[in-house]
């Protein structure tokens, strides 16, 4: 039987594929080197944005990339920032330049040493043909608040904004003025000029999400602000800037980025650098809570303008510094010796294990 030939048109038994070769083959088939990643949320038309706003101010600021992706960051996570650089660094003209590429109500409120509450917030004024009172809306009552050399206001009229900022409504003889989405506060400070000036309450630093500092421009960023200069005769600026977002997508974006993924060893990374503020021997006050809920937020949004559904280390590290470095405050002695908070902060993250 072994020994027959096999019958003429017939197959060898040897050739006819086994059952078990076939089964090895099936799965090499299906695999795949390229598998890509799909995100839960759909971002792409964020990220598109975020982009198209980068260019359009870019067309008249040169440089300040920090700067530009701290603001956008603090519009998608419902914060406020405070710019803070020396003078001519383009702090008031940034601010202007976003709110010019939004389709939403803006006020430019320039804080003075006699400026009341009431200028801010409104007043409530006679009307002699109703003989009633009735209340007339100041400035905050807009989308984007600039305000411009926000430490030059006493104290009584930086309490002001304390509720506005905090929840988005303002209390006057006893009525609640809810005011519109989205609300966002930039304000600009000058850190080197001390005279006619007030240090802002530590309550009300509390309350701005980020507080960006704004250098000099490098060299290369300095002739090509020359150049521009040179060969634009009719001074463009903020004309240069054309409305492309609406209230909607913007209220829409920052609803996708609160669904952004946070594993849960990465909220305990944002709970150990906190509790480091509030262990660190340099640091006269800690973080509060605020911090905390702050950098989560703050480190989704830098997820979303990347096209990610999900934060990674990198997020968190990468919001740190801002977020905290005007919330926290270094003893005198430390202070003395010329350590500032964001050397302190810098030290804190090196110092917290990263999880992977």
């Amino acid at each position: 039987m072994e020994n027959q030939d096999p019958v003429e048109g017939q197959t060898p038994i040897e050739h006819i594929p086994t059952p078990e070769v076939i089964q090895e083959e099936t799965p090499q088939e299906e695999t795949s080197q390229d598998l890509k990643f799909t995100n839960r949320l759909d971002l792409s038309e964020l990220q598109t944005n975020v982009q198209k706003m980068k260019e359009e101010i870019g067309k008249v600021i040169v440089g300040q990339t920090d700067m530009v992706d701290m603001l956008l960051a603090s519009l998608l996570a419902k914060g406020h920032s405070l710019i803070e650089g020396v003078p001519g660094v383009a702090k008031t003209i940034t601010a202007k330049l976003m709110a010019k590429s939004l389709s939403v109500g803006f006020s430019r409120i320039q804080f003075t040493p006699d400026l009341m509450p009431s200028d801010i917030l409104g007043t409530s004024v006679f009307n002699l043909k109703s003989t009633e009172f009735e209340f007339k809306k100041g400035p905050i009552f807009s989308n984007m608040i600039l305000i411009d050399e926000i430490n030059r206001a006493p104290a009584k009229t930086q309490a002001a904004l304390f509720e506005v900022m905090e929840e988005q409504q303002i209390t006057i003889d006893g009525n609640y003025y809810k005011l519109e989405s989205p609300f966002m506060v930039l304000a600009t400070q000058n850190p080197i000029e001390q005279e006619g000036t007030y240090r802002l309450p530590e309550a009300q630093l509390d309350r701005f999400l980020f507080k960006i500092d704004v250098g000099y421009p490098n060299l290369e960023e300095e002739i090509e602000i020359l150049m521009r200069e040179h060969h634009l005769q009719d001074r463009v600026k903020t004309d240069a800037i054309t409305p492309f977002l609406t209230a909607e997508q913007i209220v829409k974006y920052q609803a996708l980025v609160t669904q952004v993924l946070v594993e849960e060893h990465l909220l305990k990374y944002i709970a150990d650098l906190i509790m480091a503020t509030r262990n660190n021997k340099f640091l006269y006050l800690g973080a509060s809570p605020r911090a905390s809920i702050a950098i989560l937020k703050a480190s989704k949004a830098f997820a979303a303008m990347t096209g990610r559904d999900f934060v990674t280390p990198e997020d968190i590290k990468r919001a740190a510094i801002p977020v905290l470095h005007h919330r926290v405050i270094v003893t005198p002695e430390r202070e003395m010796e010329g350590i500032t908070s964001t050397d302190v902060i810098k030290q804190i993250i090196e110092n917290v294990e990263i999880p992977r």
